[in-house]
Parts: C-alpha cells; structure tokens; sequence
C-alpha cells in the first residue's frame, strides 16, 4: 500500500514543472493521468532524442503516468474531461496564461461543480499581477529571481546545468498537494494552489537576499566556489583532476593547515585568522593551497581531508555519476519500461522500509487513450466518432 494509493490526478501538462510535480505523486502511488494533444502531445517529447530516441527529460519527468489524447477545443474532448474530473482528486496545469479559464477548467468552474476536487495552477509569474501573462522559461526565470545575478565570474553570468526554476516550482506543487489532501481529510473540500516559477525561484535565493538587504552589496561573483566561505570549492590537484573541499570553522582551519597543505604555520598568520580575512586574500590562499595540491594526485588529497575530516567530493561529470559507488552500494538503480525498451532510473529520494516507490512505464504519446474511455463508459461507437472528429 503505497502512500497515495487510490488517489486520482488528472494533468493538463507540459514542460517540466508540472510534469515533474506529478510524477512526484505517481512515485507515491497515485494514478495520474497526463492529457496531451492528439499528434504532438506534450512538446518536451521532442526536446531531444538521447534516450534510444525518446527525449531525455521527458523520460525523466513522466514514468507511471497514462497519457490520454484530447483535443480540448472540441466539445466531445470536454465531456472526457469532465468524466475524468468527476472522481478526480487533483487538477495539475501549467498551461499558457489564462487556458484553463477559456476552458472552464478554471479552479472557481471547477470547484462550484467538485467541491472536493485540489486544483494546482503552476506558471511563471502567477495568476495575477502585471507580469501574469509574460512566457516563462526555466532560464527565464533564473535570470528574473536574481540568480544569475550571483552565480557565474565576473563578467560571465552562468546559468544551473538543470532546469532548478521548474524543478523548484514543480516541487512546491507537489508539497503544497501532500498538504491539502490531508486538510480535505479534515474539512472535506478541495483546494486552489496557485504556484509561481518566479516564487519558488525567489524563495531558493535564500541568504544572498539577506546578505544585500538594505542596498549592501551583493555576494561577489566566485565561480565554483562558495562566495562568502574560503576556501570551499574546487582546487586542482598534480594529476589534473579537480577536488573540491569546504571549509566552515576554525578548527578545521587548524586541521587544514597541519594535516592537508602540511603548513602549521598558517594556522596563526593574520592573514587567515578568520573566515572573513580569508575570503579577503582568497587570490594568496588559492596560490598556497594550489601549491600544496600539485605535488598530490586527486586522491592523495581526498586522503588528507578525509584525515583532517575536511567535507569533500569528486568534482564528478555525468558519466562518474552513473557509476557512482554510493548510489550502487545502496541499490538506488532500476529499470523502468518506456516504448524504446527498458532504461535506468533512480529511485525516488526517501528510503522506506514498508514500501517501495511506484516505477512503472513511461507512457507513449496516447498510450492509454482507449482503455482510459472504455473505462469512462465511452463504447466503440463513440470512440471510432471521437477518432474521425480528431477529438482524440
């Protein structure tokens, strides 16, 4: 029995926030059925084709869903809809600005007629405001919150190597959905959500907002490393890989010194006798510790830290994380079916010992039109009239 188990969602998605958001629920066990338009379907199917030529984040965000297609402009779609909603637990969108309402599908239309029934809205700025209507994009969005502001060199913004803005929104639907399903066990009446790319965003920007209040200058431009600890980030070692290390106290100041570069001396030198003066000669510090970890191969280095119980970690590419020792000494890999045959994913973060997650199929594009409207009462007949109208 998994957590979510006889839960309904339905999903009018695409993209990644959404669609990440739900497959949250799906792991959990929640039926989620994923709604697509006839021929193209959700248009991140076709973002790339690295999977054995199915789309990388698609793969990603969609397992153990059902994908039903609909032409939602058309009135017999609609009537689909609504016998999906009629038992449905959660509404799931990020649709473009102002969809749902055109559709009646809308959280004031739809609660008058479900009362029971959570409606989460995802999208770049909100429901309201001057910004509703604006397109939003994951880099859209890291760039409007502030992000890229703080992250990159100087004179080089860089954005994440992931979508974290649709990542983030996608999450806070998720935990915002755990959350009202379980005050609906309370009052019994459904709930709106209204979930923000931009919010979430903001939200994630954490103390480099504080750090600037009151018009303070902003945490300075540090790469890889953490802008205000030092040193904490990467250090080329004498094989030409990099380690990366952190920092986040006095003692382990001390330790560095005598265990890691071998230079006790330092320990005491004015220059480095805090955090805030060693951020303030990072440039001499970088040149010493550079020094010291070129006569070291990369584990040479790990070595010392790990003695001198220094945090530290490979500076991995994709191809390490997929061998990586952790993830197989605790059997974090399985396989999950998709129409290119069968593929690696990792399970769910949150070990449970009462239940495994849910990791079933990712859906081919209408995969479960038909069993999904025989189900719905639908006969033949209305079927083969849906398929000649493209209402399906």
């Amino acid at each position: 029995m998994r957590p979510l188990q006889g839960i309904k969602v339905v999903t009018f998605e695409h993209a990644i926030a959404a669609p990440f958001c739900t497959r949250q629920l799906a792991d959990l066990g929640a039926r989620v059925i994923k709604v697509e338009r006839p021929g193209t379907g959700d248009f991140a199917r076709n973002y790339d084709e690295r999977v054995s030529g199915l789309a990388s984040h698609f793969v990603w965000t969609n397992r153990s869903k059902e994908s039903i297609t609909l032409d939602v402009k058309q009135p017999a779609a609609i009537e689909v809809v609504h016998a999906l909603l009629c038992d449905a637990d959660v509404f799931v969108q990020n649709l473009a600005p102002g969809a749902t309402q055109r559709l009646g599908l809308d959280f004031e239309t739809l609660s008058a007629r479900y009362p029971r029934l959570i409606v989460c809205d995802i999208s770049g700025y909100g429901l309201d405001g001057p910004y509703r209507d604006k397109k939003a994009y994951d880099l859209l969005i890291q760039s409007e919150s502030g992000f890229l502001s703080i992250t990159g060199s100087k004179g080089q913004p860089a954005k994440a190597g992931c979508s974290i803005a649709d990542i983030a929104a996608g999450m806070y639907g998720y935990t915002n959905i755990l959350a009202a399903l379980i005050e609906r066990g309370r009052t019994g009446r459904g709930k709106h959500i209204d979930v923000s790319m931009l919010e979430s965003m903001v939200e994630w920007m954490s103390y480099p907002l504080y750090y600037s209040i009151d018009d303070q200058p902003a945490p300075a431009l540090a790469g890889a490393s953490h802008a205000t600890i030092f040193p904490y980030g990467p250090f080329p070692s004498g094989d030409g890989k990099t380690v990366m290390l952190g920092l986040q106290n006095e003692r382990e100041w001390k330790s560095f010194c005598n265990v890691v570069i071998v230079r006790p001396e330092l320990a005491e030198d004015e220059r480095f006798s805090s955090n805030s003066r060693r951020t303030k000669n990072r440039d001499e510090l970088t040149q010493i510790i550079v020094d010291a970890f070129s006569k070291c191969s990369a584990e040479d280095v790990i070595e010392r830290l790990e003695k001198a119980s220094i945090a530290n970690a490979h500076m991995n590419d994709m191809h390490a994380v997929w061998k990586h020792p952790q993830l197989d000494a605790r059997n974090r890999w399985t396989r999950v079916k998709t129409a290119a045959g069968e593929m690696p994913a990792l399970y769910p973060p949150g070990v449970s010992a009462t239940d495994e997650p849910r990791m079933d199929a990712v859906p081919a594009l209408g995969e479960h039109t038909v069993p999904i409207l025989k189900e719905l009462g639908f006969d033949d007949r209305a079927i083969e009239q849906m398929r000649k109208t493209a209402a399906i």
